[in-house]
């Protein structure tokens, strides 16, 4: 027997509790993984709540993201004893996730725990920094430096902003946190933010095809509003990630930026993102996100304590990364 969360659906609700399940009702797979640590994500705060219509079928074990020691494998890169991450592939919500003690999945969608991370910390990067890597990496990509001026991440508080920030303030960028939470100033500035932005500044588009180049770049978590006002904000050339629709899925902008300025609108899907780029993104984590801020935006949490921050997350209400041990 093992503990997890379980949702389950009457008349159209889902509802979500604390239980016990046993192995054999683990999902197919060829390697089963002793869960240590998982964490919050937006997308599971939707999933916790019934919401988006992610989940295929009930009962399900949610959990986009998990960490912990293989402890059964038939897969050739995997054995017993070996630490493992493992975010995306639709884990937690078409197949059963990480709230849980135990999981089985496919091993092609694990990755090694590099060199130098405990599962703890992986976790603490999960889906949201591995995210905000690939963001970056797409943004160098499309010609981001940092000498080259100043990049916006907005909803900075939250998973993807924080690491973005500190990632970023590491390797070197000016960088402009955008936040309506001003009890997160000292945080984001201790990240390395060097610029604050009131949400409510970028929170509307002022309905010229074209503004003031202000921003190299953006790492955009928000959507809708605030991504349409951001837009005719970045310089030529210049590139906006776009990794969240916390503020909405609608976007209403005009192409004049892209055709005058060569803005670049980059989406960036963290999901079913390749093996190669996994490695590399995880391998850089490792490297270009200081380990101390890292720690510092940690909030720890148990099992249990989901049924509550699952909501709280959808209300932007969570500021860095929720780590829970699934043990406790």
């Amino acid at each position: 027997m093992f503990k997890a969360i379980l949702l389950e659906e009457s008349d159209g609700k889902v509802s979500a509790g604390l239980t016990e399940l046993e192995e054999s009702q683990l999902p197919e797979g060829d390697v089963t993984v002793a869960v240590e640590y998982s964490t919050l994500n937006y997308k599971d705060g939707m999933v916790l709540n019934g919401l988006g219509r992610l989940v295929r079928s009930y009962p399900h074990v949610p959990g986009v993201d998990f960490a912990g020691t293989v402890e059964e494998s038939s897969h050739p890169d995997y054995k017993p004893g070996d630490k493992v991450i493992l975010t995306g592939w639709r884990v937690g919500e078409h197949h059963w996730g990480g709230y849980a003690e135990k999981a089985r999945v496919k091993g092609d969608w694990l990755v090694p725990l590099p060199e130098g991370l405990t599962t703890k910390r992986a976790m603490a990067i999960g889906t949201a920094g591995f995210t905000a890597m690939l963001a970056i990496m797409a943004l160098e990509a499309h010609g981001a430096s940092p000498d080259k001026g100043e990049v916006l991440v907005t909803g900075a508080a939250g998973g993807v902003g924080s690491v973005a920030v500190a990632v970023l303030a590491k390797l070197g960028y000016h960088v402009a946190a955008s936040t309506g939470r001003a009890e997160t100033h000292a945080y984001l500035k201790d990240l390395g933010a060097a610029t604050l932005i009131d949400r409510q500044e970028i929170a509307e588009p002022s309905g010229r095809p074209l503004d003031k180049e202000r921003w190299q770049g953006c790492i955009d978590a928000v959507g809708g509003a605030t991504l349409a006002c951001v837009l005719p904000q970045i310089a030529y050339r210049g590139s906006v990630a776009s990794v969240g629709l916390a503020g909405g899925n609608k976007l209403e902008t005009t192409v004049i930026p892209f055709l005058l300025r060569g803005v670049n609108l980059l989406g960036i899907d963290s999901v079913l993102s390749p093996p190669p780029e996994r490695r590399e993104a995880w391998a850089r984590l490792v490297h270009e996100l200081p380990m101390d801020k890292l720690d510092g935006m940690i909030n720890d949490a148990k099992l249990a304590d989901l049924l509550t921050l699952g909501g709280d997350i959808l209300k932007g209400q969570v500021r860095g990364r929720v780590v829970v041990d699934v043990r406790a």
